[in-house]
């Protein structure tokens, strides 16, 4: 709890981790549905429509956790052509795919059930030519393609639906807290991106060199992928553990790799490369790649509480890119977790200047506002985030203390009502129930 008044403490350092993350959820239902890929009947409570309406829900406010796609406009419109090309030779060519590279540092690619795909610039600027980056894309479009993410789901629902009907049983007796409880199963934006399975991990692959030998790379593109990421888990081990906690890795991911390309594909070792392609549209990319590693080395350092450390290399990174929104980002989250409001102000205040569209920039300068007890000017920032990116259920806690400093209880009590349509545990909804139980807008 934040106490009687809200913010009338210092935030803690849990408190600005768990309100600088995205929450969204919704829980999906369907029926039993063929695989485009193996033919063979499986449990899928998500509908092919169902998988897009997620994908439209969620992927925006992963995309924004990632600080937003590039601003190279050409970067993105060169994956873009790359992976259209591929999508044609998959076996769902009319879902509404659509690539961008986004500014995280750390190293991973990943794809939503409706064909949202991203690939961080941290493992761009550890590829050496097209075809590892068609080996990629390829790779995220197995994902897909073989529906790995909405089964995850379909299996977790199974989950939400047992717990919906516990809500329910309580919401007899207490309609509230029935409500509560049955969000207990909801899916998160995390959810949808974590955990495959080895099996799931190897039909992905196989099927991404597959897609790429049709677009005619060579398959010994899929391989140098393989082997970077091979060599990268074992020298630079820390760098992908997020990458790996989504994508498992092993030496033989690598050797079957090189043996279907040696055998199945081994006719298309001649086919496209396409390295002085590929150096020629990354090649701004590739000059950031030094401050790519001190931030992508920063953020290792924030999670191990080095905030000293941390810092120092974040304000190496400003000083060599002053107008990257990564590390002003980086900088200003860092300065936070040490409670150097003031200096954090600043530097968020110039991230939302250098890339005016994306919104996490204005979600946590609203918090460095409350923070410095401006509930007015907090507020400003959080309805410019919605309108940028609506639908976080957070920022509607957020406003509800905005309009709760300002002593305005009814704009409160709204704003309280609506995060708990969407999130009905934890903390802050206790907190959110609490005060519109205790302003009489529910009867306990």
């Amino acid at each position: 709890m934040f106490g009687d008044r809200v913010y009338n403490r210092s935030m803690t350092r849990r408190d600005f981790l768990w309100l600088s993350m995205a929450s969204t959820a919704s829980p999906l239902l369907t029926s039993c549905s063929t695989n485009p890929v193996t033919g063979e009947r499986q449990l899928m409570l998500m509908s092919k429509s169902q998988e897009i309406q997620i994908d439209q829900q969620q992927s925006p406010h992963q995309f924004s956790h990632d600080y937003g796609a590039i601003q190279d406009s050409t970067l993105n419109q060169y994956l873009s052509q790359i992976g259209n090309n591929l999508r044609t030779h998959t076996h769902r060519p009319k879902m509404p795919y659509s690539f961008r590279v986004v500014n995280a540092n750390y190293i991973n690619a990943y794809a939503f059930p409706g064909g949202s795909i991203a690939v961080t610039r941290g493992i761009m600027v550890n590829l050496n030519n097209e075809a590892e980056l068609a080996g990629l894309l390829g790779h995220e479009l197995g994902h897909i393609n073989a529906r790995h993410t909405a089964e995850r789901m379909s299996k977790s629902t199974l989950l939400n639906l047992a717990l919906a009907g516990a809500g329910m049983a309580v919401g007899q007796i207490n309609p509230e807290l029935g409500n509560i409880t049955q969000q207990l199963g909801q899916i998160s934006s995390a959810a949808l991106l974590a955990h495959y399975s080895r099996d799931d991990e190897r039909q992905a692959d196989a099927l991404g060199m597959a897609y790429m030998v049709k677009a005619h790379y060579t398959p010994e593109g899929m391989v140098g992928l393989m082997s970077l990421l091979r060599s990268l888990s074992k020298h630079k081990a820390s760098a992908i553990d997020i990458m790996f906690s989504t994508h498992p890795m092993s030496d033989e991911r690598f050797h079957t790799a090189t043996h279907l390309s040696q055998t199945r594909y081994g006719f298309a070792q001649n086919y496209f490369l396409q390295r002085e392609r590929f150096m020629d549209n990354t090649a701004a990319l590739r000059r950031l790649k030094p401050v790519i590693t001190k931030l992508e080395e920063a953020e290792r350092l924030l999670v191990k509480k080095n905030y000293n450390d941390a810092t120092a290399l974040a304000q190496q990174a400003v000083k060599a890119a002053p107008s990257d929104y990564a590390a002003l980002m980086t900088l200003g989250k860092s300065l936070s977790l040490q409670e150097k409001h003031h200096e954090a102000l600043r530097y968020f205040d110039k991230a939302t200047n250098v890339y005016p569209t994306e919104a996490q920039a204005h979600h946590l300068l609203g918090i460095t506002q409350l923070e410095l007890k401006k509930p007015e000017k907090a507020l400003q920032q959080f309805n410019d985030y919605e309108r940028l990116l609506a639908g976080n259920p957070n920022t509607y806690f957020l406003q509800g203390i905005c309009h709760e400093n300002m002593q305005n209880r009814p704009l409160a009590a709204d704003r309280y009502t609506a995060y708990l349509k969407k999130v009905r545990q934890g903390q802050q909804a206790e907190y959110a129930y609490g005060r519109l139980v205790k302003w009489g807008y529910i009867q306990p």
